[in-house]
């Protein structure tokens, strides 16, 4: 009977389950795509590339969609079981809330314990894979960095605009209109062509751009007065073809830098991110030691002139002097010199604190990131506790009041999560805290919630508040008995 009944829970639970996830799944990847929209839509990527793409920064969300399918789920399953009578029957027939919660709370361990592994494993190389999807999107389609109608700089010393980019890559562009920065001590020139196209360049450093049908404009006055200006016009030279070479070697360096990063900690295991934690830390520690030695050999050479100028003032007392005379008095200099150096001093401070800031938010995310890995699997039990507990309660399925009860209590974790790591991230609390904190608030709210399903407590039950609240209720109502009588 156990195992039919076994099956039937589960049965019941994967149903609103993979619904759920489906479309949780679908609002993150859409935020994902409202971000990365810009980047490469309407540029030349296919269908095929686009969807790929997302895909790969897709994959990271499951961590967090998880927990909160289970979260979502255990309510509306037990919510249908309260709300169909199943679990007085169940109850009635002498299976306690514990056994029927006891198989669910198997399949969600087993989830948490395949999260684990595929945080650690999977997700870090669909990372690799976007970083490395976005590099050679950069690399290899520079019309990428274009938007149509509107003035581009990101060519170094030039202001493009083009009116339309078309192409299977964004080879081909119409409108073409390219003007190059210049001093007033340089020629002034600005390219205009009915249309172009990208063609690739031997150097990968170069952008080769063929023009089509239009004029160059440039004059060749620089440094020369405005009158002679006035009395020659610029020269505009007609062509049919021109190809043009672009320095971008500048925008492929930014793109390596900030896309193809091989040691980022995102693309590690556990593991590996143990030895990452453990070098930053000893950088960190160094950076610590030296920035003391700084700042403590500062701080002694301010004394130290500070005593020697009070040591001679004592040893030559000099008679008290007038206020007029001052300005010109040897121990204002001194003292004046003493506060520049404490000046010197602070300005020192912070920009030794400003050094000191990236390192401590550097490793603050490595760990948070590591111990997420863990983390996020122990959510995905204490969302089931807290989850089946209220279904229990409420006794109400569907996606009404178990949808609003869950996005109140996801926001409340979501909160906790982002407060924790900005609080790690500016060295005010521990970052293996700040990655268990959300976990150690929501734990025992979930145990004392699997408590009051236990005894059967009335914890959503407005009679029950109703008469709690009565007597107090009553001294603001004028009582009307026998008005009719009066």
């Amino acid at each position: 009977m156990f195992k039919i009944l076994d099956r039937y829970i589960i049965k019941t639970f994967f149903g609103p389950f993979i619904f759920i996830f489906s479309v949780l799944f679908f609002i993150f990847i859409v935020n994902i795509v409202w971000v990365q929209l810009g980047q490469f839509m309407g540029k030349g990527l296919s269908s095929w590339q686009i969807l790929k793409l997302l895909f790969y920064l897709g994959v990271s969300v499951i961590s967090m969609v998880l927990p909160l399918t289970i979260l979502l789920a255990s309510i509306m399953a037990f919510g249908e079981f309260g709300e169909r009578y199943e679990l007085a029957a169940m109850k009635a027939a002498g299976i306690s809330l514990t056994r029927v919660m006891f198989p669910l709370l198997g399949v969600t361990a087993i989830m948490a314990i395949m999260l684990y592994f595929f945080s650690n494993n999977i997700i870090p190389d669909f990372q690799r894979k976007a970083k490395n999807m976005l590099f050679n999107i950069a690399q290899t389609k520079p019309a990428l960095n274009f938007t149509p109608g509107q003035f581009i700089d990101q060519i170094p010393g030039y202001m493009v605009k083009f009116d339309k980019i078309t192409g299977e890559n964004g080879e081909n562009i119409e409108g073409v209109f390219i003007h190059k920065k210049a001093t007033s001590y340089d020629n002034q020139r600005s390219i205009v062509a009915e249309k172009g196209r990208f063609v690739p360049a031997v150097n990968k450093n170069y952008l080769k751009l063929v023009l089509y049908n239009g004029y160059v404009y440039e004059d060749n006055f620089a440094g020369k007065n405005e009158n002679v200006r006035l009395k020659q016009p610029d020269q505009s030279i007609k062509f049919d073809s021109l190809v043009s070479h672009f320095d971008v070697s500048d925008i492929i360096n930014k793109a390596i830098e900030e896309e193809k990063i091989t040691d980022d900690y995102r693309f590690q295991t556990f593991n590996q991110l143990n030895a990452t934690i453990d070098k930053t830390k000893k950088d960190n520690d160094k950076f610590f030691t030296n920035v003391n030695n700084d700042v403590l050999n500062q701080t002694n050479s301010v004394i130290s002139y500070m005593d020697t100028k009070q040591n001679r003032a004592k040893a030559k007392p000099k008679q008290l002097l007038k206020l007029d005379t001052l300005k010109t008095d040897k121990k204002l200099e001194v003292i004046k010199n003493a506060y520049n150096r404490l000046d010197n001093l602070k300005s020192t401070l912070d920009a030794k604190n400003s050094e000191i800031d990236p390192g401590i938010k550097y490793y603050s995310k490595v760990v948070i990131y590591q111990q997420r890995i863990i983390t996020y699997s122990f959510t995905c039990i204490i969302f089931f506790l807290i989850g089946a507990s209220l279904g229990s309660i409420i006794r109400k399925g569907g996606m009404g009041l178990p949808v609003i009860i869950a996005i109140v209590i996801f926001i409340i974790f979501y909160i906790i999560n982002v407060g924790t790591e900005n609080m790690a991230w500016s060295g005010k609390l521990n970052p293996y805290l700040a990655a268990w904190v959300p976990n150690m608030v929501l734990f025992p709210f979930g145990v004392w919630m699997t408590y009051k399903a236990l005894t059967d407590s009335q914890l959503f039950d407005a009679e029950k508040y109703k008469a709690f609240f009565k007597p107090v209720m009553k001294l603001f109502v004028k009582n009307k008995e026998h008005e009719r009588y009066q």
